[in-house]
């Protein structure tokens, strides 16, 4: 609940005070933090094309049928909406390129125009949200074969990489309109269900198709690639590996994407953001939480998002590491879900923010001594720094928020069927 905050945020300011750490500075950054929410969330990746019937695929499964999908670009934005005004702060929308209106004038996704978007970005200037963008190198009839810009077709290969190339293009529209630049992110799904006979020349075409699409630096422009270890039907083999992933991103000086559902379960998306952020323009990390496998599921403040936290926030990353939601589940409330992921991570950057940093660094190499620092930082009343930060932004606490996205829900499932 909000507008109670005040005798217990004076309690906690001055107790974090204690331990050299100011919650307002923490407020105040965390403010200014952007998310990237996935409008894919909104209809379980189904896009505006009319390509339901082959997807979404390359490896992808959306699970769950809830009702009030959003079928068009009126109800899309209007779930935005809801879903904004139940996230403190101000922040972005992600696009995938298969929701533009390309299909209403009969062109296919390598007949893209800007224009296509003239709709999201109206929408943008008047609600004042940043876009970003991503291709959609799935979901379509020349992407059945699993393979897109590895393809040994020369015809498919060319279909993508003039795609890919068109999206650049939309991304610096996006820009324009803005005033601010646009992360454009490039996945594909090419890989194969068993091994291939041979990986280097999948891979030698994918870097050469890569090396086409990124040819033209754009202005405005944020590119980055991104990595997967499997997918459904794609077991055994991913062309776009981390490690050629990271290669590419380093030699070429284009920004790598880490998914945190796109590694090994035992490995740690938080501990590559440090070691990276010296050999690349930055970085950009889809938060999703994994379960068993890549299933895209509704972020949490687990220890794997609470880790992404302190990386994203320590000196020098601040700017460099841009957060996306990506997760697609229809199981949960959709409005909810994005709300629920948003403000999930919200609370582990605050959580982040509020450690003190520097008595932890001067305890370095003692292990107790940080444990122990550590243990008591942890026991600082956080909850009401969420609270002021929550009446800072104009948002609702719980269950405030909660209901609003139920009762957004029922009138949507009643309104659309």
């Amino acid at each position: 609940m909000t507008g109670c905050a005040g005798g217990a945020y004076e309690v906690a300011r001055e107790r974090y005070a204690e331990i050299g750490v100011s919650s307002d500075d923490a407020i105040k950054v965390l403010s200014n933090m952007r998310i990237t929410l996935p409008c894919w969330q909104l209809d379980d990746v189904t896009g505006f094309e009319g390509f339901a019937g082959q997807g979404p695929g390359g490896g992808l499964a959306v699970t769950g049928r809830r009702p009030g999908r959003a079928r068009c670009f009126e109800e899309m934005t209007a779930d935005l909406e809801a879903a904004l005004s139940l996230i403190p702060g101000r922040h972005r929308v992600g696009l995938h390129a298969m929701y533009g209106s390309h299909a209403r004038r009969g062109a296919d996704r390598n007949e893209m125009e800007p224009g296509d978007f003239e709709d999201w970005m109206a929408w943008s200037r008047d609600r004042g949200v940043p876009l970003d963008f991503n291709p959609t190198l799935f979901a379509h009839p020349m992407a059945l074969a699993g393979l897109t810009l590895s393809s040994p077709d020369a015809s498919v290969r060319g279909f993508w990489i003039e795609h890919a190339k068109l999206c650049r293009m939309v991304a610096g529209a996006l820009a324009r309109n803005q005033g601010s630049p646009c992360t454009n992110n490039l996945w594909m799904p090419d890989g194969s269900r068993e091994p291939p006979a041979s990986p280097s020349a999948s891979r030698s075409l994918l870097m050469e198709s890569l090396d086409e699409v990124f040819s033209e630096r754009l202005e405005g422009v944020l590119d980055s690639l991104e990595s997967k270890l499997f997918g459904i039907g794609l077991e055994s083999f991913t062309a776009c590996s981390h490690e050629l992933c990271i290669a590419y991103c380093v030699e070429r000086g284009v920004m790598p994407c880490l998914d945190m559902g796109h590694f090994h379960p035992t490995e740690s998306v938080a501990d590559k953001v440090s070691a990276l952020l010296p050999f690349v323009p930055g970085i950009l990390v889809h938060v999703s939480r994994g379960v068993r496998w890549d299933s895209d599921h509704v972020p949490t403040a687990d220890d794997a998002l609470r880790s992404l936290a302190r990386e994203a926030v320590r000196p020098g990353a601040i700017g460099r590491v841009h957060l996306a939601l990506d997760f697609f589940d229809a199981s949960w409330n959709r409005v909810g879900a994005m709300a629920s992921g948003a403000r999930s991570l919200q609370r582990a950057l605050l959580s982040a923010l509020l450690e003190p940093r520097a008595l932890l660094e001067t305890l370095e190499g003692s292990h107790f001594e940080a444990s122990a620092a550590a243990e008591h930082a942890g026991e600082l009343p956080h909850g009401a720094v969420w609270e002021r930060f929550l009446e800072t932004e104009g948002a609702p606490g719980w269950p405030e928020w909660s209901e609003a996205a139920a009762l957004y829900e029922k009138r949507a499932a009643a309104e659309r069927g």
